[in-house]
């Protein structure tokens, strides 16, 4: 058996992540749409991107855009329609591209006919769909926060005194109680209806949240509001392994589908559990050096000091654990994080190509599929605002209201939100540089766009052979046919000792190295004899210059 055959078909992709209301808006309304995704996939398969993940496109009364689900089963009419989501499915096959949707199950929007009829008579079997309890001398039943919301995890039932439901993010997306085996089928059901349809799998939304300690028992405060963090008692809890193997037997391994687990809480220990030869998924996303920025992913006005070398150390850890037991989800960017430009370069004068290019070999050349999310691949950078009613977000304003409860200034709440809003990857995706940069005919955006630099679009960066976007579609072209395919997808992932605090190196397989020198200074390196593939200088002297990037093949 080659080692072509013997992949995992999962293991070969690239993806590239979809925000469908800020990539393209076709009935120029100032929302992104399906027909506008379906027109512009053939610059992904350009790019070659071979697989795409869209972030959710059903009903829902975008509370939470879109990760607040009113049916499960219909496409909300802002993206479009059901034929428009069979048209996208078929020319994405046409053109060779997968589909990989959200699936959000820990949650429901508080408007699903399920939490309706739930809300409408309590003995409605619809009530053990959802998480009710009796509260106590008219408070909530415990102290936790929730992630969202700056308050209880717990809302009062109108009309039912002395009763909550129970929500781990804002009040109007109530939990889901998975511990009810009824629930569960339906949910089955569901996935593997969406999977008849023709997708190759799911990206799994808030997966560890599912399990709740079934005590409901207060916590340890830890903070001035009254409260503990809800996580504490329903983020990756005992017993989640149960649900987790059910699922993927009922649903995803017997369709051989890829699903990548948004797995918060996983401790490096557990990942033969989650990703090993029996794993609950495919792969999932790791977020310790994603989140190195901030003490906590929840609370962003609690920033760190953190250095490139701290970053290297936990890029290594991340990769050998991942390595032990199976495969990584590698990512600079998603819906909810910053621009990486804006977060991993420090200086304003390297967040521009050389930065990007940086950014883009120092993680595209890990062990683990590549996922690239719209606009990084143009170096796209955050969208300051000055307001803090500029913003759509709904954890930029609990994270505002928090830090001011802390006591925080107003000006440091807002520059905290200004780092990490999820605002700030979520602006429309500029095409050219007409009028809301090609996103539509000229209707406001749902969202404003993000003032970037001149040039930085897909048309301007389509046509300069030294843009970013070539220099991620060189990439591409690197891992899915060039002599170093082998070694870019199954080769063993080895840290490298640069001698040099500011330069990340490591090697993948026999014949590639890369470095990364992610300072404003010249380190001094010593770098092997061999091929140069990829370099973001036009030459490669004897130190690598300010955030210069190289690649070589090494015979």
């Amino acid at each position: 058996m080659t080692n072509e055959t013997s992949r995992t078909w999962w293991q070969q992709e690239i993806f590239y992540q979809i925000y469908p209301a800020s990539f393209k808006d076709s009935n120029n309304d100032g929302i992104g749409d399906l027909p506008g995704i379906t027109v512009e996939l053939p610059k992904l398969k350009e790019l070659g991107v071979t697989t795409i993940w869209l972030s959710p496109v059903y009903k829902s009364p975008m509370v939470d855009n879109g990760y607040d689900i009113a049916d499960y089963q219909a496409i909300d009419p802002r993206f479009g329609t059901m034929a428009d989501f069979d048209q996208l499915m078929a020319t994405a096959k046409d053109l060779g591209i997968k589909v990989v949707m959200d699936l959000v199950v820990n949650h429901t929007s508080d408007q699903h006919r399920w939490f309706q009829a739930a809300l409408k008579d309590p003995a409605s079997p619809y009530r053990d769909f959802y998480i009710f309890r009796q509260g106590h001398d008219g408070q909530p039943p415990n102290n936790w926060r929730s992630n969202f919301g700056a308050g209880s995890s717990w809302t009062a039932v109108p009309g039912e005194p002395n009763t909550y439901y129970h929500h781990v993010f804002s009040p109007q997306q109530p939990d889901l109680n998975w511990e009810n085996p009824k629930l569960r089928k339906a949910i089955y059901s569901m996935i593997n209806w969406w999977l008849a349809k023709g997708l190759a799998g799911f990206r799994v939304d808030a997966i560890t949240f599912i399990k709740k300690d079934q005590d409901f028992a207060s916590i340890t405060l830890d903070g001035s509001d009254g409260l503990g963090k809800v996580k504490r008692k329903t983020e990756n809890r005992p017993g989640l392994d149960q649900f987790l193997k059910e699922l993927n037997a009922a649903t995803f391994k017997p369709a051989n589908a890829v699903t990548i687990g948004e797995a918060s809480g996983v401790a490096y220990d557990q990942l033969g559990d989650f990703i090993g030869e029996n794993g609950y998924f495919s792969m999932i996303f790791d977020f310790h050096y994603a989140d190195i920025d901030v003490a906590s992913g929840s609370e962003w006005f609690k920033q760190t000091n953190w250095t490139p070398k701290m970053l290297g150390e936990a890029i290594a850890k991340s990769q050998l654990a991942i390595q032990k037991v199976g495969w990584g989800a590698n990512f600079l960017e998603n819906h909810d994080q910053p621009r990486s430009l804006s977060k991993y370069i420090r200086e304003p004068q390297y967040r521009n190509a050389i930065g990007a290019k940086a950014l883009a070999l120092l993680y595209f050349g890990l062990r683990g599929c590549p996922f690239i999310y719209q606009g990084q691949e143009l170096g796209m950078v955050n969208a300051v605002r000055t307001n803090i009613d500029q913003y759509n977000d709904l954890s930029a304003h609990d994270n505002y209201r928090r830090a001011l409860a802390e006591g925080y200034s107003e000006d440091v709440a807002l520059t905290s939100v200004n780092r990490r809003s999820r605002d700030n990857a979520r602006t429309p995706y500029p095409w050219d540089d007409s009028q809301n940069g090609g996103f539509n005919a000229g209707h406001e955006p749902w969202l404003p766009l993000a003032k970037q630099a001149a040039g930085v679009n897909w048309q301007a960066e389509h046509d300069d052979p030294n843009s970013v976007w070539t220099f991620y579609q060189t990439l591409c072209r690197l891992r899915n046919a060039s002599p170093l395919r082998a070694d870019l997808i199954e080769g063993d992932f080895a840290p490298l000792d640069a001698h040099n605090d500011n330069v990340i190196a490591y090697a993948r397989g026999q014949h590639v190295q890369i470095f990364v020198n992610l300072s404003s200074k010249s380190a001094a390196v010593d770098l092997p004899a061999g091929h140069v593939w990829l370099n973001n200088y036009p030459d490669v002297g004897t130190s690598l210059q300010p955030y210069q990037a190289i690649l070589i093949e090494v015979k």
